[in-house]
């Protein structure tokens, strides 16, 4: 049965149905879970979410179903793997099961959908029902899989169902002719079925990769029939998805698939994958096949299920277009010697840059940072510093100057760069950042004139970035660029809510003049209440302090794209005001706890008091 558990929903106009152990045999059963054959008999209460350990598999309707059967059981039937969902197509008319597509679209609900009792009288002249389904839908992922979370709505629709004649003509049987389009899960059926991965393409003009989330089936896809890793390959050809898509370039040539037929992809004893691509692929020259080897290297990087060390493409005849290894392919990623060691830095007691010198057991005393923004003076209250580790930005504790030095010298107190005409502090410049390209960002939040701001190069006149949705209502509060420079988190106040948006970042030139927007903000946590800070967290996931309506401050993972897990919540603390995460797992989450002063959270431990006094920890970025 479903992870969301239909088990249990007579008082909902649903069948009762009893222990999971005895069910598979039961007539009314429409699907099954696969269960351990020993332990205490338990009544169903639903699988954990996400938990792909459960198979579902689908049952066909009885013969002399009842409506509510027949809904019920297609229902539950959209839960499996199924394949072509060929089992949930019997509960369909012909007609119907012609026209569904369950690849086109999935609407997510927050649990599984509430079939409600038909009223009989609603279609009197065909002697059909309907049937009311009703949730809150959270989510949608199209055609592209991509996943995109919505602000919890009410979910209404119906199913509707008549009688047709049977197979032999003799008699009739209740199937349904008219469905909402795609598949409809609850989101613990959808994490046990689908799972995020990162797709990669260049960002537009440059050397560097940029991550595309979306979601594929945990295993064998019902439609298509290929495995988790060819679903990925097949997925990174179709293109990126459309909100990622005017800022990145694919190397592969349009129109490049796999080669027809091709359904498992399996690395050979040697960790090498080897791809059958279509013609298409036959005119990928050296540099060009390189760098769509790369791209398909960073894409399978993130299946922990296979494991790939070298990919080989295959022309359309057989023959070898290139390979590439994964020593090979680093060049092309955006933040090198990404496996190192991370050091976070942050501002002490006395306004000065610091470095965290965090053990594997416990935290040495903070180093003190070469230049004058480890000096006392410029009393800084935010800082940054950039990836390669050389120069830091310190915005003044006033918040009304922005600063750029050497970490690795010693030199003179720079001249701010910018400034800010606010009369409150808090109205002044964010907390800056860095991107991978070494462009420093930072927003000034003056009410009567707020500003996004790029400096090129750390050092360059100021641009001023288009942003056509940043009007009267909308307040930057911080923001975090990331390390491809092609995406931008921003926690934005509208009114009396705070949010974390995901924006897309575009640049031109026009002229002499470079020309910089951030575009097209999509939500990334619609669920939450408030937002209090965020950091990137690797190439598509975020570490977001924020809370539920309702609920207490919650530290928690998430994708760039919204999506999230019960397991990715980091145990609780209080009064975070901002945080900070190493772009790989090696290295500790730093926060900022208030009355704690700076804290860790090492892998696989509890939150670990570092420094009594300080603020604004950071990792390069």
């Amino acid at each position: 049965m479903g992870a969301d558990s239909r088990a249990e929903q007579a008082g909902r106009g649903r069948a009762t149905r009893g222990a999971v152990l005895v069910a598979c045999g039961g007539l009314l059963m429409t699907a099954c879970a696969t269960m351990p054959d020993s332990g205490d008999v338990q009544a169903v209460k639903g699988a954990n979410p996400g938990d792909s350990q459960v198979r579902v598999y689908a049952v066909a309707p009885r013969d002399n179903a009842e409506p509510d059967e027949i809904v019920d059981g297609f229902l539950e039937a959209m839960t499996s793997d199924d394949p072509g969902f060929a089992t949930a197509r019997k509960y369909l008319t012909n007609e119907a099961a012609r026209s569904w597509k369950p690849e086109q679209s999935i609407t997510v609900l927050t649990t599984a959908p509430d079939r409600e009792q038909a009223d009989r009288n609603a279609d009197p002249e065909n002697q059909g029902r309907a049937y009311p389904l009703s949730g809150r839908k959270i989510a949608t992922v199209d055609a592209r899989h991509a996943y995109q979370p919505v602000s919890p709505a009410e979910y209404e629709q119906s199913i509707h169902v008549v009688q047709q004649p049977t197979a032999n003509g003799k008699g009739k049987e209740w199937r349904i002719d008219s469905l909402p389009p795609g598949l409809v899960l609850g989101e613990a059926d959808f994490l046990r079925n689908y799972r995020s991965v990162n797709k990669y393409y260049f960002a537009s003009g440059e050397d560097w990769v940029v991550a595309d989330p979306v979601y594929i089936r945990q295993r064998q896809d019902p439609v298509t029939r290929m495995d988790p890793v060819t679903q990925t390959v097949k997925a990174l050809l179709e293109g990126p998805t459309n909100w990622l898509k005017p800022a990145v370039d694919s190397s592969f040539l349009s129109g490049t698939e796999l080669k027809e037929g091709v359904t498992t992809l399996t690395p050979d004893d040697q960790s090498t994958l080897r791809v059958p691509l279509n013609a298409k692929a036959d005119r990928a020259g050296g540099d060009a096949c390189r760098r769509m080897a790369a791209q398909l290297l960073f894409t399978l990087g993130d299946l922990t299920s296979v494991r790939v060390e070298q990919v080989e493409l295959l022309g359309s005849g057989g023959q070898s277009l290139c390979r590439l290894g994964k020593g090979q392919a680093a060049e092309f990623a955006a933040v090198r010697n990404a496996d190192r060691e991370e050091s976070p830095y942050f501002v002490d007691g006395h306004g000065k840059l610091m470095m965290l010198m965090l053990g594997a057991k416990e935290a040495a005393a903070p180093a003190e940072v070469p230049g004058p923004l480890g000096k006392p003076g410029l009393q800084l209250g935010s800082v940054a510093v950039d990836r390669g580790e050389t120069r830091a930005a310190g915005v003044g504790s006033s918040g009304r100057e922005l600063f750029v030095s050497s970490i690795t010298t010693e030199q003179e107190t720079p001249a701010a760069i910018l400034r800010s005409k606010a009369a409150k502090p808090e109205d002044r410049l964010s907390a800056p950042s860095w991107d991978g390209r070494g462009d420093l960002w930072v927003a000034d939040r003056d009410p009567a004139a707020p500003h996004l701001w790029m400096v090129p190069d750390g050092t360059g006149e100021p641009v001023e970035v288009r942003t056509p949705w940043l009007d009267d209502d909308a307040r930057i509060e911080s923001l975090r660029v990331s390390a491809d420079g092609v995406r931008i988190a921003l926690v934005v106040t509208r009114g009396d809510r705070t949010t974390l948006q995901i924006g897309r970042v575009q640049r031109q030139t026009t002229g002499d003049e470079p020309v910089v927007s951030v575009l097209d903000l999509q939500p990334a946590t619609p669920r939450m209440e408030s937002v209090t800070a965020v950091s990137w967290a690797g190439p598509s996931r975020l570490v977001v302090v924020g809370r539920e309506a309702g609920g207490v401050q919650q530290i928690r993972y998430l994708q760039t794209d919204g999506s999230t897990s019960t397991t990715s919540v980091l145990p609780g603390l209080d009064g975070v005001t901002s945080v900070a995460a190493p772009h790989n797992d090696k290295s500790s989450v730093v926060a900022d706890s208030g009355n704690d002063g700076i804290v860790r959270l090492a892998p696989g431990t509890n939150w670990q008091p570092v420094v009594k006094t300080g603020a604004s920890p950071v990792y390069p970025g």
